[in-house]
C-alpha cells in the first residue's frame, strides 16, 4: 500500500476497499461476464432453433462462471487480453473456454452474438454504479442525516447568535441550524434513490442491425428492452454505438449538489469550532500539532472538505465529458469512465470523516450564551417591528441610531431605550420581555 500512487488504494484503502467489488478492474470483468452470460440465457429463451437442443442441465453451470469468479480467474482474462489487446473480446474468449469445459462448445458462437463492446460496457457500468449506490453510497450519506438528526434533537431549542455576513444577526437555535442541512440532504438523497440507471443495448451502432438481418422474425427492440429491464436497468431507445450518458451526468450533478451541501456543513461546523461554540473530544494519544501541544484541530471536517472538493472536480469532468462523442462513437469515454469509482471513493472517505467529526463535538453552551448576552443589539429588529405595528414614527431609524456600528449594546442600553419610548405601559412591558435568548422565531 505504501507504493500506491492514489491515496484511495494507499493511505485510505481501509476506508474505500468495500468499493472494490464495484469499481475495480476485477469488478468490471466480473460484471461483463455476468451480462454476457445473462444475454446468452436470454437468447436461449427465444427458442432459436440453433439453441433449441441445449441440455438445460448444462445451463445451470453458466451461473457458476459468474458466481465462482475470483481474482485468479480475472487474471486469466487479463492474460487473454494481452493477446487480443481488447478487453471485452478477452471476456468473450474466456467464456468460450468455459463453454468448452462445460460441454457447450457447439453453441459458443452465440456468446456476444450481434453485440458490440459497448452493449456489454454500457450495461456493466450502470449495474456497478447502481449496486454501489444502493449498498454503500446512499446508506453512507443517509448515515450523516441520521447523525445530524441526533444533533438536532440534542440541541433543540438552544438559542444561538446567528451571523449574516459574519456579523451578529437575529438569533436562531442550534438545533434548527442542523435541521437546515437535514432538509437539504434528504431532498438530494431522495433524487439519488429514485434515479433511473440507463443502459445502451442495440448492436454496433444502436440499430440491432446484425440481430435483425440474422433473425428477422424476432422483435429485437422488445427483446433489448426486456433484457435490460431484467438486469434492473432502463434501456435508452435511440443511441449510437454508446450510451449517451445523459443520465450518468445527472447522477454526477446530483452527487455534486450533495457534496456541496456537505462542504457547506463542514465549513459551518469548522467556523463554530473556531468560535469556541463547539469543543472537541480529546483522544489521549493523538497529536494536534507537531509544534503546539495544546491544539485540537478540526481535521475531520477539513479532511472531508478536501475530499469532497476532489470528488466534485472528477464528477464535473465526467458529467461534461461523457455525453460528448464524435459521430457514432469515439474512444474518449472509455478511459474516463474507468475512473467512475474514484469520486465515489472520495465521497466515502469524506462521509467517514464527517461522522467521526460529529461524534467528537461537545457544545460549549457557556460561550454561546455569553455571545448572546454580549449582543443585545440583535433584538433591535424585534423592537422596531412592534413599534411599526404601533405606528410609532420612524422606529427603524430610531433603532439604527441606537445600535448601528456601536461597539457594545448591552441589556441596560436596550431597556433604557424602551423606557424612554412614547408608548403605552403595556407595549413597554411587551418590549421588555424580548431578549436575545427568547427572540428565536418558530425554530
Amino acid at each position: 500500500m505504501l507504493t500506491a500512487i492514489s491515496p484511495i488504494d494507499g493511505r485510505y484503502h481501509n476506508k474505500t476497499e468495500v468499493l472494490s467489488d464495484f469499481f475495480s478492474e476485477y469488478a468490471l470483468i466480473k460484471y461483463r461476464i455476468y451480462v454476457e452470460i445473462e444475454y446468452f440465457k436470454a437468447l436461449v429463451a427465444q427458442d432459436l432453433k440453433q439453441l433449441s437442443d441445449i441440455n438445460p442441465n448444462l445451463l445451470t453451470a453458466l451461473d457458476d462462471i459468474f458466481e465462482d469468479f475470483t481474482v485468479e480467474e480475472a487474471e486469466k482474462v487479463k492474460a487473454i487480453e494481452k493477446i487480443t489487446n481488447h478487453d471485452v473480446k478477452a471476456v468473450e474468449y474466456y467464456i468460450k473456454e468455459k463453454f468448452d469445459a462445460i460441454g457447450l462448445t457447439e453453441y459458443k458462437e452465440f456468446i456476444h452474438f450481434g453485440l458490440t463492446s459497448q452493449d456489454i460496457n454500457n450495461t456493466s457500468f450502470p449495474l456497478m454504479i447502481k449496486n454501489a449506490m444502493v449498498e454503500y453510497i446512499i446508506p453512507s450519506l443517509s448515515s450523516i442525516v441520521v447523525k445530524l438528526e441526533e444533533k438536532s434533537t440534542d440541541y433543540f431549542g438552544m438559542p444561538l447568535l446567528a451571523r449574516t455576513h459574519g456579523q451578529p444577526a437575529s438569533p436562531t437555535t442550534l438545533g434548527k441550524e442542523f435541521d437546515v442541512f437535514i432538509e437539504r440532504l434528504k431532498e438530494q438523497i431522495s433524487g439519488l434513490a429514485t434515479m433511473k440507471h440507463k443502459a445502451k443495448f442495440g448492436g454496433a451502432t444502436g440499430n440491432f442491425n446484425a440481430h435483425k438481418v440474422s433473425f428477422p422474425d424476432i422483435h429485437w427492440i422488445n427483446f433489448g428492452n426486456e433484457f435490460v429491464s431484467v438486469l434492473g436497468l432502463s434501456r435508452s431507445q435511440k443511441t449510437t454505438q454508446i450510451e449517451h450518458y445523459d443520465q450518468l451526468a445527472e447522477l454526477c450533478h446530483n452527487m455534486i449538489r450533495i457534496n456541496t451541501i456537505l462542504i457547506d456543513l463542514c465549513r459551518d461546523i469548522w467556523t463554530y469550532i473556531s468560535m469556541d461554540y463547539f469543543k472537541q473530544k480529546v483522544v489521549k494519544n493523538e497529536v494536534g500539532s507537531s509544534a503546539m501541544p495544546h491544539k485540537v484541530n478540526p481535521i475531520d471536517f477539513e479532511n472531508a472538505e478536501g475530499n469532497l472538493g476532489l470528488a466534485n472536480a472528477i464528477f464535473d469532468h465526467l458529467a461534461s465529458k461523457l455525453p460528448i462523442s464524435r459521430l457514432q462513437r469515439d474512444l474518449t469515454d472509455s478511459t474516463v469512465l474507468r475512473n467512475i469509482g474514484v469520486p465515489f471513493a472520495h465521497v466515502l472517505i469524506s462521509v467517514q470523516s464527517i461522522l467521526k467529526g460529529l461524534d467528537k463535538l461537545l457544545v460549549n453552551e457557556q460561550k454561546i450564551r455569553q455571545d448572546l448576552d454580549d449582543n443585545w443589539a440583535v433584538v433591535a429588529e424585534a423592537i422596531q417591528s412592534i413599534l411599526r405595528r404601533e405606528k410609532y414614527p420612524q422606529p427603524y431609524e430610531a433603532l439604527k441610531e441606537l445600535t448601528r456600528g456601536k461597539t457594545s449594546i448591552n441589556q441596560q442600553d436596550i431597556q433604557d431605550f424602551i423606557a424612554n419610548l412614547d408608548v403605552s405601559a403595556a407595549v413597554k412591558a411587551e418590549l421588555m420581555e424580548i431578549t436575545p435568548f427568547n427572540y428565536v422565531g418558530y425554530y
